[in-house]
């Protein structure tokens, strides 16, 4: 440590150690600087400032030797020494000096020269060991000291200081120091008091100001209280900074404030102050790994807190789901206080369902809360949370009581059969669905198997939902059988159609001994499947039926039994005078293709116009019109019967194309087979040593290619020598494959002969 003062005394000694210097001047001390590595043997070196500046060695007898570094330029105020290089400030200027070459590199000259040295000093500090920072007035400098080029050197030195930023400020400094990037800047601040209008000293402040290479921004300004501000002046202040702990020092006559970086515990503890909980919760989960003094746990207790002190509950009860996690103990005891305030049904909808469930009381307590005041609240919490949060008997009898007082309230009877669902009191639970005609009804019986509890109320099931029923009914026939579910439905013949008309649906044979029963149901409910009916089914009876349609004069569905009980006469007579439909008989004729239908069909239309224009129209292509117009009295009138005639014509000449067509294209493709028949037959057949006769079994081809030798070879590839295939017997010179002919393949149709 250095200590020096305007007596001319100079002290340097080790905090940790007893090497001390001391020594006495003429001549006052303003400043003590000691070399940065003063502990090392090679670097015994101070430096003062008074009207010169003096640097001090170490000799090798323990002396001091003194050598003047610069003089004459005023009292020099400030000195700061980083690695080797000191700068120092006299009413010139700012001077830098290499210790090592005892060489001045630069001099950077005073802006505003108004300004007295002695009432506005200059304030040094080092960025590192090549950035100098000035602040002097209101003017701001960054130097750095960079490394000259080699031919520029000459007699110039070694190295040369380039400003690479310089701007002034609206306050006067009184301090400088670097942080990060940024600058630290302790400002003295004049300002016109109101009272007096006049210029007064007000508080120094604390800037952190962003340089650039021209300008500056301000980042954040703090007014510093410090005492008897209002008497100080600008030299009064001073800054300075500990580079290793980011600690800096505000000096003033009469105070020493410490200043160091905020922390995240600092920003949260204002956040606190400022009763700003949600950024300060926000802060603390962002930063739970580096903050120290608080806990997020501690910060949501104080905002769940404070959000019930101002009323807003629901968001209070919220935030317990993420703030009190799985900690059981501040559940239970934030559930009693939102009681006693009467927010239960706040904090109801955030409590435990699954992980670290609460104790059983907690939860009855809530849904008494709600059993009181909202059924519809207590319904849904019932539906949403598993059964065993809590002791459903007691549930089970509250809601029995305040049945009770409201026997047909729907709602609570819905929630008690799903108390009793959870129960696995599921027949008291279908009871009530069936009361109530829930559509969960089917899914609780598919769910726990209770077909056995439900053979007794079919008719139940039907009339609520008669389509679900059935095919509930139908999947599970092991279960409950036909015969069982027809006979239940006995006094609702409604239903029972519904039921046997699906059985139908699904399988035509497996409800066959109904299917007479079936016959009265569509009659009486459903006509229009009455006829899909009766042509599906193999087992109703026709006598029956016939009689059911022809009692309640259905017109289709007779015809239809008639032509199936081979009466198509009948049905024929009915079609024509019943439903006088001409197109229908025409097409019941044609379906029946029956000449003698198709003479009582002329006969009976022959007086009718009408019904001649249609059989004109379609009879062409059955029945040969000419034996109807013969029959046509002369005189009569028919309507449309000139177009009738020229379809008939028409129908005619496209008969007559149409065989023609095909018979040219029957010739074509007879010529076309015969001339690839042709081609095929008068290919040559591979003869080689492979093949045998058929007749000795030798080899066809003699051994001995010289020898002459003849075959017959026939087109289904059999070959046999000419000496051993036998002389046609009949007076024909055609020769057929006797294989062939022994197994009816039919003849070879050509032969071929090869001879040699």
């Amino acid at each position: 440590m250095g200590v020096c003062s305007e007596d001319g005394k100079v002290q340097v000694f080790g905090l940790y150690t007893g090497e001390e210097f001391h020594e006495t001047f003429d001549c006052p001390i303003k400043i003590v600087a000691v070399h940065p590595q003063f502990v090392r043997s090679h670097c015994k070196q101070f430096v003062t400032g008074g009207n010169k500046l003096l640097l001090y060695e170490k000799t090798w007898m323990n002396r001091w030797k003194p050598s003047v570094l610069h003089e004459g330029e005023g009292n020099i105020r400030s000195v700061k020494w980083r690695g080797n290089l000191i700068a120092w400030a006299n009413n010139m200027g700012v001077k830098i000096l290499d210790v090592i070459a005892k060489q001045r590199i630069t001099n950077v000259p005073r802006d505003d020269i108004s300004l007295r040295p002695d009432m506005y000093p200059c304030s040094l500090c080092w960025k590192d060991n090549l950035t100098l920072i000035i602040g002097w007035g209101n003017s701001v400098k960054i130097c750095s000291v960079k490394e000259r080029h080699a031919s520029e050197i000459r007699d110039l030195p070694s190295r040369y200081v380039e400003i690479v930023s310089q701007f002034n400020t609206e306050f006067f400094i009184s301090g400088i120091a670097p942080l990060c990037d940024q600058l630290v800047i302790l400002s003295y601040v004049k300002e016109i008091s109101e009272k007096t209008e006049t210029e007064c000293c007000a508080r120094p402040r604390l800037d952190i100001i962003q340089p650039f290479p021209e300008s500056c921004e301000e980042i954040s300004s703090d007014a510093l209280t410090v005492r008897r501000f209002q008497e100080n002046e600008c030299r009064d202040y001073c800054l300075e900074y500990s580079e290793g702990e980011s600690l800096f020092y505000i000096i003033s006559p009469r105070d020493v404030v410490v200043a160091k970086e905020r922390d995240q515990d600092d920003h949260i503890e204002w956040l606190l102050e400022k009763k700003k909980y949600e950024e300060a919760l926000m802060a603390a989960e962002i930063s739970q790994k580096t903050i120290k003094k608080h806990k997020i746990q501690d910060i949501g207790l104080a905002y769940i807190n404070h959000l019930m002190e101002t009323g807003d509950y629901d968001l209070a009860a919220r935030k317990c789901q993420k703030i009190l996690g799985k900690n059981t103990d501040l559940w239970e005891f934030e559930v009693h206080r939102f009681k006693e305030i009467g927010q239960l049904k706040a904090i109801s909808r955030y409590l435990p369902r699954r992980d670290s469930v609460l104790k059983p009381f907690i939860y009855e307590m809530v849904l008494h809360e709600f059993l009181e005041s909202d059924y519809e609240g207590f319904a849904t919490l019932i539906k949403e949370w598993p059964g065993n949060l809590y002791n459903n008997a007691i549930i089970v009898q509250a809601v029995v009581d305040h049945l009770k007082k409201d026997p047909q309230n729907r709602t609570l009877l819905k929630t008690l059969a799903e108390l009793y669902t959870y129960d696995q009191r599921y027949r008291k639970a279908l009871e009530i669905y069936l009361t109530l005609r829930h559509k969960d009804v089917f899914q609780l019986i598919h769910k726990h198997n209770l077909f056995s509890s439900i053979r007794d109320k079919i008719v139940l099931l039907m009339e609520f939902d008669s389509e679900k029923a059935v095919d509930m009914l139908l999947d599970n026939e092991d279960k409950i059988s036909i015969d069982k579910v027809v006979e239940e439905l006995n006094n609702r013949p409604e239903l029972q159609h519904v039921y046997l008309h699906k059985l139908f649906k699904r399988d035509h044979h497996k409800g066959q001994k109904y299917h007479e029963k079936q016959i009265s149901l569509y009659a009486e409910y459903d006509r229009p499947n009455l006829l899909p009916f009766l042509r599906d089914s193999t087992h109703c009876p026709l006598e029956k039926a016939l009689e059911i349609c022809q009692q309640r004069n259905f017109v289709e569905e007779t015809v239809y039994l008639l032509s199936r009980m081979g009466n198509s006469r009948s049905a024929l007579k009915m079609i024509m005078e019943e439903l006088n439909d001409v197109d229908k008989a025409i097409e019941f004729a044609k379906e029946q293709d029956d000449a003698e239908l198709w003479e009582d069909l002329i006969l009976f239309s022959i007086d009718k116009p009408p019904f001649i224009t249609g059989l004109l129209n379609n009879i062409g292509t059955h029945v040969d019109p000419i034996l109807l117009i013969h029959r046509i009295k002369e005189g009569m009138e028919i309507p449309n019967l000139r177009d009738s005639l020229v379809k008939i014509l028409q129908d005619y000449n496209l008969q007559i194309l149409l065989r023609e067509g095909c018979k040219k294209i029957l010739v074509a493709d007879s010529l076309s087979l015969l001339k690839k028949m042709h081609r095929t037959q008068m290919r040559g057949v591979l003869v080689d040593e492979e093949n045998i006769c058929e007749m000795c079994l030798a080899p066809i081809l003699p051994t001995d290619a010289c020898k002459p030798f003849s075959i017959t070879v026939f087109h289904c590839r059999h070959m046999f020598h000419k000496e051993c295939f036998p002389e046609p017997s009949t007076e024909s010179s055609v020769h057929f494959c006797n294989i062939c002919s022994a197994k009816h393949r039919g003849p070879g149709s050509a032969i071929l002969e090869m001879k040699k």
